[in-house]
């Protein structure tokens, strides 16, 4: 056999000993993160839910979800340790790394418009146009009845019980 018929197949075997290599090296990672846990530290959940490691057992945690609320998990269901910061951050919603200046982005954009001098123009006595005028405001060359009549003309008005259905 020549080189160039084996090469496809050597090929595919060092991409699946890569592939195995790096997921092997996640679950060694994983696996220490999860023996590194200490009681009072924060964690996530593999399902989302965010808890103080209570106590470690070898192959169980118990975690505090809340006040009076004791949880037993598997250690494998326990997706990431967070470190102090983080996890305040998230369950309580604490900022510890604000600037020192205290600027803070407003929610609404309203103080980015805000100007010190009033308008001149802006009084809440007269209505701001928009440019729209009222059809019965405006004087119009015809009387209205006879602009009701066109209409009349041109589509037919339907009575109670009429369709249209033949």
């Amino acid at each position: 056999m020549s080189l160039v018929t084996l090469l496809p197949f050597i090929v595919l075997i060092g991409a699946m000993f890569l592939m195995t290599r790096s997921a092997k090296k996640k679950q060694q990672q994983a696996a220490s993160m999860r023996n590194d846990m200490q009681p009072g530290s924060g964690v996530r959940t593999i399902g989302g839910m965010y808890a103080t490691v209570k106590e470690v057992n070898e192959d169980s945690v118990l975690l505090d979800a809340g006040p009076g609320v004791d949880l037993l998990f598997a250690k494998n269901a326990i997706g990431a340790v967070l470190s102090d910061d983080e996890y305040n951050r998230i369950v309580h919603g604490i900022e510890h790394d604000l600037d020192a200046d205290g600027s803070v982005v407003p929610d609404d954009a309203s103080s980015l418009t805000e100007t010190d001098e009033p308008a001149a123009d802006a009084s809440d006595d007269k209505p701001l146009d928009l440019g729209k005028k009222d059809v019965d405001a405006e004087p119009s060359d015809k009387p209205a009845e006879a602009e009701a009549d066109k209409a009349d003309e041109a589509e037919p008005k339907k009575t109670d019980g009429e369709s249209d259905a033949k």
